[in-house]
C-alpha cells in the first residue's frame, strides 16, 4: 500500500504529521549520489532504468522520505523532438529554437517510446520501493521547455507570449507533455509535478492566457492527478482562481517560501498544498537552521489538523547542491517530532 500520510494529503483527510519529500532530493547534496556519479553520467544514470531506481532509492533509504520520485530531467521531451542535448555538465542545445529555424530543430515526429526508459524506471523503482512509500512522477511546465529551448532560461525580464511561442506551445510541447504524463502514470506514478521553473517570466496577461492553454491541454485531462509547482514570483492567486473558474481540479499547488502557507491554511479548498521551508536556509550550520526551523515550525503548530488537511512538507523549491546531509536528517526528524 503507498504511504497512507501521503494518500491521506492527496484526499485533504486531516493527520497529525504531515508526508515530506524535496524536489530533486535525489542529486548533488546526496553522498549516495555522488557515488554513482563516479561511475556513470547523468545521462546514464537517468536513461538505465536500474541506475534511475537505484538513484531514486538513496533519499528513501538514507533520509526515510514518504515519497519517492522518478529520476529523469524536464528536459528529455526536447531531445525527443530533435533537439542536440548534452550534459557538460549542465544541460546545452547544439542549435537553440528560432522562429525560422524551428523545423530544423524540431526535425523528429514525437514518438512516446523514445521516453520509454522513464517508464521503465517507474517500473524498477516500484519493485524495490517499501510499501509503505508512494512514488510520483515529473515533467517540465511546457513554457518552462519552450523557454529552455529558446535560451531564455537566464532572462532578467518579464516576457510577453508570441504569436510563434504560442503556436510552439500548442503544436508541439502541450501534446508532448501530454503523452509523457499519461505514460507515467500508466507505469504506475501516483501523480505527476509540473515543475514550472520559467512560469514566473511571464507578464500577467500571458500568464493568464497560458494558465487558459494549461488547463484545456492538460489539467482537465488529468483530473486530480497533476501537482503544479512554480517559483518565486507566481501569482498563485490567479492559478487558484482560474481552477475554481475552470472547474477542473488540480491535485495539489507548490508554494515557494516567499510566500506564508498560513493564507492557504485559512483557506477552503480540496487541493495538497506543499511547501515551504526556505530551501536557502538548509545551507546554515546545523545549529542555526534548528532555530530557523523551529520558527517555520512556530508558524505552523498553532493551526488545527482540519486547517492543515492536505499539507505535504518540503522546500520552497528544490534543494540546493551544497546542503549538508546533517540538515536534511535533522529536517526530517524535527518535522516529524513537532507534529505528531
Amino acid at each position: 500500500m503507498p504511504n497512507q500520510k501521503f494518500l491521506n494529503a492527496l484526499a485533504n483527510v486531516p493527520q497529525s504529521t504531515p508526508p515530506i519529500w524535496f524536489m530533486r532530493q535525489a542529486g548533488r547534496y546526496h553522498s549516495h549520489y555522488q557515488n554513482l556519479k563516479t561511475k556513470n553520467s547523468f545521462e546514464e544514470l537517468c536513461k538505465s532504468p536500474t541506475l534511475a531506481a537505484e538513484t531514486a532509492m538513496g533519499p528513501i533509504n538514507s533520509f526515510d522520505f514518504d515519497v519517492a520520485i522518478l529520476f529523469s530531467d524536464i528536459l528529455f521531451p526536447l531531445e525527443s523532438l530533435g533537439m542536440d542535448l548534452t550534459y557538460s555538465p549542465g544541460p546545452k542545445f547544439g542549435k537553440l529554437l528560432t522562429e525560422v529555424n524551428f523545423k530544423e530543430v524540431f526535425k523528429n515526429n514525437f514518438d512516446i517510446n523514445s521516453l520509454s526508459f522513464q517508464g521503465e524506471a517507474i517500473e524498477r523503482t516500484l519493485e524495490v520501493l517499501p510499501k509503505d512509500k508512494s512514488f510520483i512522477g515529473f515533467v517540465g511546465g511546457p513554457f518552462t521547455l519552450l523557454v529552455y529551448s529558446m535560451g531564455l532560461n537566464k532572462s532578467e525580464k518579464t516576457l510577453n507570449l508570441t504569436d510563434f511561442q504560442i503556436e510552439i506551445l500548442k503544436d508541439f510541447l502541450f501534446p508532448v507533455i501530454s503523452e509523457n504524463i499519461t505514460m507515467q502514470l500508466e507505469a504506475g506514478a501516483e501523480i505527476v509535478m509540473i515543475f514550472d521553473s520559467s512560469a514566473h517570466f511571464l507578464q500577467k496577461t500571458s500568464f493568464l492566457k497560458y494558465l487558459d492553454m494549461m488547463h484545456e491541454q492538460i489539467f482537465s485531462k488529468f483530473e486530480k492527478r497533476i501537482g503544479y509547482y512554480a517559483r518565486e514570483g507566481i501569482d498563485y492567486d490567479s492559478i487558484i482562481s482560474v481552477n475554481k473558474l475552470k472547474q477542473t481540479s488540480l491535485a495539489g499547488l507548490g508554494i515557494d517560501s516567499n510566500e506564508s502557507l498560513s493564507k492557504y491554511f485559512k483557506q477552503s479548498r480540496d487541493y495538497f498544498i506543499q511547501g515551504n521551508f526556505d530551501e536557502k536556509l538548509m545551507l546554515l550550520s546545523n545549529t542555526s537552521m534548528k532555530l530557523e526551523l523551529e520558527k517555520f515550525i512556530k508558524s505552523i503548530e498553532n493551526f488545527s489538523e482540519k486547517e492543515r488537511a492536505g499539507w505535504i512538507c518540503g522546500l520552497g523549491h528544490g534543494i540546493l547542491k551544497e546542503t549538508p546531509e546533517e540538515n536534511v536528517q535533522t529536517f526530517v526528524r524535527m518535522i516529524r517530532e513537532s507534529f505528531k
